[in-house]
């Protein structure tokens, strides 16, 4: 699903941005923890800290030694098979999820200082300033329902990630069509040592930091590097890419996990004239 935000009136075609949330295909997450170099430590409204950096979380031994053994991949018929059903079991999700999952945590505003400026001079949720659609990003082409060069801000948050590797450039390809030059795509998703993948059981790898889950929804956990390669293989500028580590803390169960992610801008450059 996608919406689009009209900064004129009604009656005006001209697009001001797009959300891109595949359906909302991934809760907004809080994050992460662990040992970071050339960071910078901020606190947040709940008052915990997060750090960020250009260095990965650092595995405990014992972490360490339990992804070392998880080198059995799924099936290739299993996997086949989860793509195919990939829409099905995405869809299975939300129904089961649509009133007891997601929480608004309220810190997009916080990381991306684009969107803070978006609300507070449009109206972008104003439901006769917005466009709504569905489509497949991997296949569908968004100039059907949106002019080329036209759109200022686009996020991917919590997006390609439920996307198959070999896949995500489509995405990077359709949007990179429909984005003004100049302005950028607002990225975060979760990274690598993320403690979500850490908690698969062995027999759920898909691949190299690809994994599945019980309801057969699947989740990346990105690296700086690939995420870097990615987009600037479609041709994008990088603005920031960096990793978020924070802690989530359950005061219930008196857990402390660690939780990883990967944050960036990326931005189309000007035509060369």
């Amino acid at each position: 699903m996608m919406e689009i935000y009209n900064k004129e009136k009604k009656t005006n075609c001209h697009i001001f941005g797009i959300h891109i949330c595949v359906k909302e295909y991934r809760m907004f997450q809080e994050n992460t923890s662990s040992s970071c170099l050339n960071v910078i430590t901020t606190s947040t409204e709940d008052g915990t800290f997060q750090k960020k950096g250009h260095s990965a979380r650092i595995l405990s031994p014992e972490e360490a030694e339990r992804l070392e053994k998880d080198q059995v991949l799924v099936s290739e018929f299993k996997q086949l098979k989860l793509e195919k059903e990939a829409q099905k079991n995405w869809d299975l999700f939300y129904k089961r999820n649509s009133t007891n999952f997601f929480k608004d945590r309220h810190w997009t505003t916080r990381e991306f200082q684009e969107l803070k400026a978006c609300r507070e001079k449009n109206a972008l949720y104003s439901t006769e300033r917005c466009k709504v659609f569905q489509c497949d990003l991997t296949k569908d082409d968004l100039l059907e329902n949106i002019p080329a060069d036209s759109v200022d801000v686009i996020t991917l948050i919590f997006v390609l990630s439920a996307i198959h590797p070999d896949k995500m450039h489509l995405v990077l390809k359709n949007i990179y069509k429909v984005l003004k030059p100049g302005r950028c795509v607002l990225f975060r998703d979760y990274g690598l040592y993320d403690h979500a993948m850490l908690r698969f059981k062995s027999g759920s790898k898909l691949g190299e930091n690809f994994y599945v889950r019980q309801d057969g929804t699947r989740s990346y956990f990105f690296t700086k590097e690939f995420l870097s390669q990615l987009f600037k293989a479609e041709g994008y500028e990088q603005v920031v890419n960096e990793y978020v580590q924070r802690e989530t803390v359950n005061r219930k169960e008196d857990l402390c996990v660690p939780r990883v992610f990967l944050q960036g801008k990326f931005q189309k450059p000007f035509s060369k004239t």
